[in-house]
């Protein structure tokens, strides 16, 4: 990989319009834990007991515990210095960044990002049952708080589990078929909606770019494939395009 990344023929144009799209790879190098093992299971419970709709509806209390868990991981953590470079790029080229997170962790906000579509929810908001309203919160979750809104106990993370439409698709679609580059950042792409991502940006004209600390199976798709630690790749990928 040349020290240079404008230098890279896939690279040596302007793009006014730049869509990234981060995964778990990005949030791992903080040490953000993926809380899923080899087997498929998340703490020791099957995603359907933790991460449906059903799952909820069964046991409440179980699922709050698992996600309150996962909420108290984010004050052991800080943003890296991929999240920092993202930032650094919103703020200096406003009007040429769409960010989409796959993550439910909020070091991108903590970096400085001000605008992420958070397509999977986040573990810092609550989803009321009820009344549909989303409130911010901090600590533990548990099946006797009551809304904000409506009064109603009826609060769940706000996470979109399995079986769930992701949030701000039409944003997503609209950006996606409207930029010239497209960068997926710790993501195997392989997930729908999101291993549709490239393909929808690539069909629109956009030139993609994958950085990853390893080809995944979806890196045909991408024009590019720069292999290393996001911490690393991607500040020298977003100071190349800062002309």
């Amino acid at each position: 990989m040349p020290n240079d990344l404008r230098k890279l023929p896939v690279l040596q144009q302007h793009f006014d319009r730049v869509v990234v799209l981060t995964g778990a790879g990005i949030s791992a190098e903080s040490g953000v834990a993926t809380f899923r093992d080899s087997g498929g299971l998340w703490e020791g419970h099957r995603i359907e007991e933790v991460a449906t709709p059903e799952g909820f509806n069964a046991d409440p209390q179980k699922v709050h515990q698992f996600y309150n868990a996962r909420r108290r991981q984010l004050s052991e953590v800080e943003p890296n210095p991929a999240h920092l470079a993202l930032a650094h790029f919103e703020q200096n080229h406003p009007s040429r960044l769409t960010l989409i997170t796959q993550n439910v962790d909020d070091l991108h906000e903590r970096a400085g990002s001000n605008c992420v579509l958070h397509m999977h929810g986040e573990l810092r908001s609550a989803l009321c049952q009820s009344c549909e309203v989303k409130i911010r919160h901090l600590g533990d979750l548990t099946v006797t708080d009551i809304c904000s809104n409506c009064s109603n106990p009826t609060l769940r993370p706000d996470i979109v589990w399995f079986g769930e439409m992701p949030y701000f698709l039409d944003e997503i679609t609209e950006a996606l078929i409207t930029c010239d580059l497209l960068i997926a950042v710790g993501t195997s792409a392989q997930v729908y909606p999101a291993a549709g991502f490239v393909q929808t940006a690539r069909e629109s004209g956009a030139t993609t770019v994958e950085v990853n600390l390893e080809p995944t199976a979806a890196s045909h798709w991408f024009d590019l494939s720069v292999i290393g630690p996001a911490s690393i790749k991607l500040p020298e990928l977003l100071s190349s395009l800062s002309a």
